[in-house]
């Protein structure tokens, strides 16, 4: 008879192997198209509205459509993840996606445009909490941040990626070429993801998957050993993975996690949509402006890489809530900074560092503070919480400028919620160390039971 081991910690004691790389590479590929995908519309949106003879009103739609299928996605795709599987949606997600963008080339009006740039977002909704869900679940407990967050840097590479494709493709092809490149590129990672992804482990073992599949991954993961332990996983649960989310120890949590998305996001996208827009109002111009927004992406990649390797050091909770009390130091600077370039630039910067990347890696956090029997379930409706932020910080953004209120005052303000999230961490750092005694608790008594 084998010894039993739980999942984790046998995952935990192994070295980081080649088939761990090779998840955290191909999802990292996924959030790559992802933000491809996502931000592709905002490149091509001049031109559609040149092509249709169409007024700039008329486009939010369009933008919104996507916005609501990337929450609608994410509310669907997650807990379906956490019943038949995360490589399963995750692919299915990735080919849908891929599917609906290279159908909207096609579109022959506006209308028809926005429902399939909905119908792209419901896919963009589904792979990426997935994608964050299958690394964690591979991820050794010690390093689980810093890889999380490395692999999520994918979607600040791929955004970026569709601005240089973009520039180079309207050119000759148009708006419909971009479109056609953001539906291929996921289409051929999809038989790629079908061979070489595995399915999360411990889902298989807590779910009782055939032990032929559960060996199978497991003889991928330690090659160099002969024999293999039997797995557990205590965490089985008998209720739907969203009621989950709101059973004790959890729900005080998951309303914290869903505070910090809705404020984090809410900057991020105030500052990345109208940023451009306000520096023009001041005198600078387009190309100046759009390069110092540029700081902005290059300081959240450039955070989400430290900060993931600062929380696996000092604990996630503390390390995020005190980096967003600097982001709304930034945020503030950044308001008091007008008409010195160099400053704004400096500002703008740790603002991406601080709000962005932490958001980043909160999504590493959202990952560990649930068990594997919701864990996709509530990475994916933290997001789409997150995504209602989203909407609300590109409306508000508009919503203070008719107000007449300068760009000093309209920075200023975003300190406010980078506040909140700093609070709402803060308080999740108490409740996650409350969930994780009392998840210990349960291992324990599972285990004295088997034994």
């Amino acid at each position: 008879m084998r010894a039993s081991l739980d999942v984790q910690h046998f995952i935990d004691a192994l070295p980081f192997s080649r088939l761990q790389r090779g998840i955290l590479w191909l999802c990292f590929l996924v959030v790559a198209v992802d933000g491809f995908d996502t931000a592709a519309i905002g490149f091509i949106a001049p031109a559609i509205r040149e092509e249709w003879h169409l007024t700039a009103a008329a486009l939010a739609p369009l933008f919104g459509a996507g916005l609501f299928g990337l929450m609608a996605g994410a509310l669907l795709f997650g807990p379906l993840a956490d019943r038949v599987g995360r490589k399963t949606i995750l692919v299915l997600s990735v080919a849908f996606f891929g599917l609906a963008s290279l159908a909207s080339t096609a579109a022959p009006d506006l209308t028809w445009l926005i429902v399939l740039r909905f119908l792209t977002g419901l896919g963009l909704g589904g792979a990426m909490p997935n994608a964050i869900t299958l690394t964690s679940e591979y991820c050794p407990g010690a390093r689980r941040s810093s890889l999380v967050t490395l692999m999520f840097c994918g979607f600040t590479v791929g955004s970026a990626l569709g601005g240089l494709a973009s520039a180079q493709i309207l050119a000759s092809f148009g708006w419909r070429g971009v479109l056609f490149l953001g539906g291929v590129l996921p289409l051929l990672l999809v038989p790629v993801l079908l061979r070489s992804l595995p399915e999360s482990l411990r889902f298989l073992v807590l779910k009782r998957r055939p032990q032929a599949a559960i060996d199978a991954v497991v003889a991928r993961l330690a090659p160099a050993q002969s024999s293999h332990p039997e797995l557990t996983a205590h965490e089985a649960s008998d209720q739907a993975p969203v009621r989950e989310l709101f059973r004790a120890p959890f729900a005080v949590g998951t309303v914290l996690l869903w505070v910090s998305f809705f404020m984090s996001l809410l900057i991020i996208y105030l500052i990345s949509s109208w940023l451009p827009t306000l520096l023009h109002n001041t005198g600078a111009s387009l190309s100046r402006a759009s390069w110092v927004t540029a700081t902005f992406q290059i300081g959240g990649t450039l955070g989400a890489i430290l900060l993931g390797r600062l929380m696996d050091r000092f604990g996630a909770c503390r390390t995020l809530a005190v980096t967003y009390v600097i982001g709304a130091v930034f945020v503030t600077l950044c308001g008091a900074s007008a008409g010195q370039l160099w400053l704004l630039v400096l500002a703008v910067f740790g603002v991406g560092f601080c709000v962005s990347g932490s958001q980043v890696g909160a999504n590493a956090l959202a990952a560990a503070f649930y068990p594997t029997s919701n864990r996709a379930t509530g990475v994916s409706y933290a997001n789409a919480v997150g995504r209602c932020g989203s909407v609300v910080g590109s409306l508000s953004g508009g919503w203070l400028m008719a107000m007449q209120l300068d760009m000093g005052v309209i920075l200023s303000l975003l300190a406010v919620p980078a506040l909140i999230a700093a609070v709402a961490i803060g308080s999740l750092g108490r409740v996650k160390s409350r969930v994780e005694a009392h998840e210990a608790v349960k291992v324990n008594a599972a285990g004295s039971l088997a034994s």
